[in-house]
């Protein structure tokens, strides 16, 4: 289905971008111009806070971008690919779901259990503190999966007024809930500058985000859209990784008690949006098998670059 035929009802940022996408230049200037505009943020932020709390901005935005700019790579095949096997596509989604576990795991859990425990003074405090942060992780994927308009490849529209978004701006918004809880993490794991924390976290979510572009590009492609306007959207959506890192850096780098708290709520939010979105759609074809086996090829690759860089 093409952005142009999109129903009277659809809302207005669907509508105006109906209209600039029959302009060949638009997408790519849009495009442009946020990364652009992004880039500026890092730099004026970078220059008006100084310290450590300018230092853990700055590095948070960075491993934002660098998952934005991975999310763009990925998204770019999609240009000459005309299909993309399911087979081969649940394989890349279990090797991204079981990349996203091990980050979590490795990245977001045990430096908030080792945190929470010093701030706590005991194992058992510190991973009430941990679980604490991974329920609040959890009731944050439920509100937005419950009150934000979106719709996945394989599903229905879902949330609350999606009848009256078109559907292009319902993938892009599902492909948001998956990203922003990846660019809180980055933000959390740089929040106390702490690159043994935030090194491997923004690596892993950064490589798995390189086959998660190229799905929701082609998926993008497959209702319809232009290969350039598919890979240009599904880019585009990369750009909720910096956002989120923003929120992270800003959620972690308060209070002592903040930052494992901070770090639990990262992982409670990504280990939701593997099991609640990414496995099902995974196993919804009957590639359970080379889904799994992405799945815990995507784990070791993490649990060896966590070694390696933690």
């Amino acid at each position: 289905m093409d952005i142009a035929r999109q129903p009277p009802h659809a809302s207005l940022g669907a509508a105006w971008l109906a209209q600039a996408a029959g302009h060949p230049w638009t997408t790519a200037g849009l495009l442009a111009a946020m990364v652009a505009m992004a880039g500026l943020l890092v730099v004026s932020i970078g220059r008006v806070l100084g310290g450590e709390a300018g230092e853990a901005l700055r590095m948070g935005l960075i491993g934002g971008m660098v998952a934005f700019a991975a999310t763009a790579l990925g998204a770019l095949p999609g240009i000459a690919l005309k299909s993309l096997g399911q087979r081969v596509e649940d394989s890349m989604l279990g090797l991204a779901a079981g990349m996203m576990l091990a980050a979590s795991a490795f990245s977001l859990l045990l430096p908030g259990l080792e945190a929470g425990e010093a701030y706590a003074g005991g194992a058992a405090g510190g991973a009430a503190i941990v679980v604490l942060g991974m329920g609040l992780g959890v009731l944050l994927m439920l509100g937005l999966d419950q009150f934000t308009p979106h719709e996945h490849t394989h599903g229905g529209p879902c949330g609350a007024g999606c009848e009256r978004v078109g559907r292009i701006w319902l993938f892009v918004l599902a492909i948001a809930l998956h990203n922003l809880p990846e660019g809180m993490a980055i933000g959390v794991g740089f929040s106390q500058g702490d690159l043994s924390v935030g090194l491997p976290l923004t690596v892993a979510i950064a490589l798995q985000d390189l086959p998660e572009g190229l799905a929701v590009a082609m998926a993008l492609r497959s209702i319809g859209l232009a290969p350039l306007k598919a890979v240009a959207i599904a880019a585009a959506s990369g750009l909720m990784e910096p956002v989120g890192a923003l929120l992270g850096v800003g959620l972690g780098g308060g209070l002592a008690v903040a930052y494992p708290i901070g770090l639990g709520l990262a992982a409670g939010a990504m280990i939701f949006v593997v099991s609640h979105e990414v496995i099902p759609e995974t196993h919804r074809n009957g590639h359970q098998t080379p889904a799994t086996l992405g799945l815990m090829g995507g784990f070791a690759i993490m649990m060896v670059l966590d070694t390696a860089l933690g």
